[in-house]
């Protein structure tokens, strides 16, 4: 049974090393990958001190355990160095969204479609959502339309990645940029600014 000092202790995920490994068999492979066999637990102690390496448990579930003879701390790095740089490259996806009446008038239109494009030339996706009020309801191929015409307009920055489809009284739309543009950094004092705008709903 588990002693209570042991229970919500958090489970280590680092592999079993030398000393740790208590079975009396390992499966072994040595440092370049190459099969040497099932041996004696003290056997592949012996061979990782004479090699000035570390037997690691690489198969744990494995009948007996798989164990790898290598510099651990060197592995250790370099998986560390490997997954900050996988880090630095993945490119954080944002959702911008930008709201349009489906009567808007053609000077609000130009502005809203600069939105969708400063986002779009950003490397955001934009979800673009159609809002109808009382009978435009019944008119749902208004804001179908519009949402042609706007994909249309900035067909240069982005493709339609989600088509025009019906949610409650709105008709939602997702945009997204072309895979040859690439995010830009802008000022966070300048968005903050226009962030309320560009999600603002159209009231008029």
């Amino acid at each position: 049974m588990t002693s209570p000092s042991n229970r919500g202790a958090p489970v280590s995920t680092e592999p079993r090393i030398n000393d740790r490994i208590r079975v009396p068999e390992v499966r072994l492979v040595g440092p370049n990958g190459e099969q040497v066999g099932i041996v004696r637990i003290e056997d592949a102690l012996r061979l990782a001190q004479e090699a000035d390496l570390d037997l690691v448990e690489v198969a744990a579930q494995a009948r007996p355990p798989v164990c790898k003879l290598m510099d651990y701390g060197k592995f250790k790095y370099e998986t560390a160095q490997k997954a900050r740089e996988s880090r630095r490259n993945q490119q954080l996806t944002v959702i911008k969204e930008q709201k349009l009446r489906p009567k808007i008038d053609p000077h609000d239109y130009q502005t809203k479609k600069g939105h969708v494009a400063r986002f779009l030339s950003h490397g955001n996706k934009v979800k673009v959502t159609i809002m109808f009020r009382g009978r435009e309801q019944s008119r749902p191929e208004l804001g179908y339309r519009l949402l042609q015409k706007l994909a249309e307009d900035v067909a240069e920055l982005g493709f339609v990645e989600s088509n025009p489809k019906q949610d409650g009284r709105n008709m939602i739309m997702v945009l997204a940029p072309h895979k040859n543009i690439k995010p830009r950094v802008v000022k966070h004092d300048d968005d903050d600014a226009t962030e309320a705008d560009d999600t603002a709903s159209d009231e008029a």
